[in-house]
């Protein structure tokens, strides 16, 4: 009975150090907290906090609302005198770090520290990363969001109903279903797009990020029936795009392209005309020289968009798109392309080019063509907001002519995007890891270094004095 008390006084002990100490809030009153855009090119962040005690430094934690591998989290050091009243602000340079999809969420808050130690964090806020010169209206329904500025209320209509029957379309022709509904912005013409989009190609007219669920077009009202199958194009990517991600999975250009294609009903009649041509010339490029990016010259990337088509196609029709399905899945799970379809289809990819090759009555490639080696997947680093994001370069390797699908760009991990005000960078050695991660890191290391202190130490103490009471 003795002991009871002592063994009950240990077990709260226990459970205290299990729960990682919180910093004590500090009385902070958020005077003012705002985002300004100028768009395309900055967000700057401003705002002023009082306090009963000095304010010594004051962080902006920010991101955008994206599919990415982990908890992102970027972090800006804006310069702050220490007072009791402050007044901070940090620019988002989108020249430095490259624009985001227009339509984004990007949230933000401040973290406040005041000399004691105590902290403070400010309510989060969000703003849509979105030119005002347009006066935009918007179409929803049928896991569409459609936004629009020029044309009508016809002509956005029916690019919505267009955009709603091709989802219906891919579900049950491929397989493919939104998992929310898919945010589509129509800029009059390519040069209205270009201006959303710093960066952007000449020839661009349109791009699709699945990893913001944004889709974004430049379609003139004279081009209607072009814009209904770009708008499907884009759609497949979007859609593949979130059943494949994942930081292991490597998607084929040919792939990719081919199911987008198929996406929007298959090539013009006058495309089709020219891979004939190539077929009957025996000119088809190999399967494996379409794993990476198409050609930059047009006939040449036209002819590989309807290859990658006809492919696409044979391996739906004769197999089903259940394969399909889990031949996506297999490579968002990280198999290599030819074990995925080995695994699914009992080939590799020249078994699934000679197959492919035999049902349209094409030669079967060159026994002396060299074919491209395959990448294999490796494992991308959870990197800050703007590093995940799909940025517009410069060049792009796989000209469509009617779109740009852009590749997430590598950053260096845990640094913010440039700024006008002070970079963060890494803390202490530790790259990847913010200062509160880092914090975090050492409490919970010392809690358990005590708890095993106490676990071993507290047993030996309490035998020593139970036996010194013992009679001699």
């Amino acid at each position: 009975m003795r002991l009871r008390l002592p063994v009950i006084l240990l077990l709260l002990l226990l459970l205290s150090f299990f729960t990682v100490p919180a910093y004590a809030q500090a009385n902070v009153q958020v005077v003012s907290d705002q985002a300004t855009i100028t768009f395309p090119e900055t967000i700057l962040f401003s705002a002023e906090f009082k306090a009963g005690t000095e304010i010594s430094s004051v962080i902006l934690e920010y991101g955008v609302d994206q599919l990415t591998c982990g908890t992102v989290q970027a972090e800006a050091f804006p310069a702050v005198t220490p007072a009791a009243d402050v007044k901070v602000q940090w620019t988002w340079e989108m020249r430095q770090s490259g624009s985001l999809p227009p339509g984004s969420t990007v949230w933000w808050q401040w973290l406040v520290t005041n000399s004691s130690g105590a902290q403070f964090t400010s309510p989060r806020q969000t703003i849509l990363w979105l030119d005002n010169a347009h006066s935009w209206q918007t179409i929803t329904g049928g896991n569409i969001n459609l936004h629009y500025y020029n044309g009508g209320a016809d002509f956005g209509q029916q690019l919505h109903d267009a955009a709603a029957q091709a989802l219906v379309r891919l579900s049950q022709d491929v397989g493919l279903a939104p998992d929310k509904p898919v945010d589509i912005y129509i800029y009059a013409d390519s040069n209205d797009l270009k201006d959303a989009v710093l960066y952007a190609p000449s020839w661009v007219g349109g791009q699709a990020f699945p990893e913001s669920n944004i889709v974004i077009l430049g379609i003139p009202t004279d081009q209607l029936d072009w814009g209904k199958s770009s708008e499907a194009h884009e759609l497949t990517h979007v859609l593949v795009g979130h059943l494949t991600f994942s930081c292991l999975s490597f998607m084929p250009t040919w792939l990719n392209e081919g199911l987008a294609m198929y996406g929007e009903g298959g090539p013009q009649a006058a495309d089709q005309a020219q891979f004939d041509q190539a077929k009957a010339n025996d000119q088809l490029p190999s399967l494996r020289s379409l794993i990476g990016g198409f050609s930059e010259e047009a006939s040449r990337a036209t002819l590989s968009y309807t290859e990658a088509y006809s492919v696409v196609n044979f391996m739906i029709k004769t197999y089903g798109q259940n394969k399909m399905i889990t031949l996506l899945t297999d490579l968002r799970d990280g198999q290599t392309m030819d074990d995925a379809l080995q695994a699914v289809y009992g080939v590799n990819t020249d078994g699934l080019e000679a197959a492919w090759r035999t049902s349209i009555g094409a030669p079967a490639p060159a026994g002396n063509a060299k074919p491209t080696p395959v990448p294999t997947p490796t494992v991308v680093p959870t990197i800050v907001p703007i590093g995940a994001v799909p940025v517009a370069q410069p060049a792009i390797s796989t000209p469509h002519p009617t779109e740009a699908f852009p590749t997430a760009t590598q950053g260096a991990i845990a640094q913010a995007p440039g700024g006008s005000s002070t970079t963060p960078v890494p803390v202490g050695g530790f790259p990847g890891i913010s200062r509160a991660t880092l914090i975090t890191i050492l409490e919970i290391g010392g809690a358990c270094l005590i708890i095993a202190i106490l676990l071993v130490g507290l047993p030996i103490f309490f035998a020593v004095r139970h036996r010194r009471g013992r009679p001699q």
